[in-house]
């Protein structure tokens, strides 16, 4: 096959994926995929994750437990004690959550990537002239949480939250094909703002939790109950919850996208480049003295 010929063919394939996936009734879609993932008889359970296996790499030796009540049981499924060390080195930053390294780098002003040739703005993610302020000329990375990865995501540091933003919006897929076509569509899908203050410095980092199809729903533990479709707008919540470095924050009902966002003096780590895998609890981002 001529070079031609396969990028041909590479591109008729992206084109096939991204109307099965974006040309749907995506919120209809969604919803159904969460009363479908809850059905804990047998059956329909051995199937969806048979079917599930069939086009997902999907590990389960590190789970805690062997047997699940339903898909959705499987897909927020915790970890075995010690399956992902932390790194405690005090001026480090660690990944929230396992997940491939997407667009990620300096912060031009306030303009973001979410993939090449894709800029958005942090005023029309944020919606907060406070949180544009903090982050003008920062540090940011765009972490990628596939179907098969564990979906449950953490405190990068020692921190306080004490607020958090929900924003409803669309569930546009967030896969890289789809991040090469639609326009600001982190600004547009439905997610939740996590504002965290450093423990130790007082330095600022925000997490947003981009929800997608199929997904559109996330839990946080420093709130009660789910944040998902059935909200409306935006809603501004105030929380006073204290995590440790690594203690889990909350989870994705299926999984999707963590954009971490610092201020100036942080820096990302060598290891983290575009198309790197990373697992929860490695080095994401180093912070300066000035930081």
């Amino acid at each position: 096959m001529t070079v031609r010929a396969k990028m041909l063919r590479a591109l008729a394939q992206e084109d096939i994926n991204f109307l099965l996936t974006n040309r749907i009734p995506r919120r209809l879609a969604t919803k159904f995929m969460g009363w479908l993932s809850r059905i804990e008889h047998p059956l329909v359970r051995d199937a969806s994750i048979g079917i599930w296996r069939l086009f997902a790499d999907l590990d389960l030796e590190e789970a805690r437990k062997t047997q699940f009540k339903s898909l959705h049981d499987c897909f927020i499924r915790e970890l075995r004690e010690g399956a992902r060390p932390i790194d405690r080195r005090p001026e480090l930053l660690i990944s929230p959550c396992d997940a491939i390294v997407g667009a990620c780098g300096a912060i031009a002003d306030t303009k973001v990537y979410q993939a090449k040739g894709f800029p958005y703005a942090l005023d029309d993610l944020l919606a907060d002239e406070d949180l544009v302020a903090v982050y003008r000329d920062g540090c940011y990375v765009t972490l990628r949480l596939t179907s098969a990865m564990y979906h449950r995501f953490h405190a990068p540091h020692d921190c306080r939250v004490a607020q958090v933003i929900y924003k409803s919006g669309d569930t546009w897929n967030v896969n890289p094909i789809a991040l090469k076509r639609v326009e600001q569509l982190f600004c547009k899908n439905e997610r939740a703002i996590i504002r965290t203050c450093l423990t130790a410095t007082g330095a600022r980092v925000t997490l947003v939790a981009v929800a997608a199809i199929l997904v559109a729903g996330i839990r946080l533990h420093c709130l009660e109950g789910s944040l998902d479709l059935r909200r409306r707008g935006g809603n501004v919540v105030a929380c006073d919850s204290h995590f440790r470095k690594g203690e889990e924050m909350g989870w994705f009902e299926h999984g999707s996208t963590i954009l971490v966002f610092a201020p100036k003096g942080f820096s990302l780590c060598a290891a983290v480049r575009d198309g790197t895998t990373i697992r929860m609890g490695e080095p994401l981002m180093r912070m300066s003295a000035d930081a």
